[in-house]
């Protein structure tokens, strides 16, 4: 079995039986969101709260 077949495996196993589909699909993507973070944390494609600061201030201009 593939490897993002054996975590989807593990998350539906966590979730209760009578999860919705919208359940599920939530679930899903937070999991994938997070592994997305953390293989771009791990790259160095991240920026400190210090500069997301200074970007979201820069809107507001």
């Amino acid at each position: 079995m593939s490897q993002a077949k054996e975590k989807i495996d593990e998350i539906l196993k966590e979730l209760p039986e009578d999860s919705s589909y919208d359940e599920i699909l939530r679930e899903l993507a937070f999991a994938h969101m997070v592994e997305k973070g953390l293989a771009d944390s791990d790259a160095a494609r991240s920026i400190s709260d210090k500069e997301m600061e200074r970007r979201i201030r820069s809107w507001a201009k």
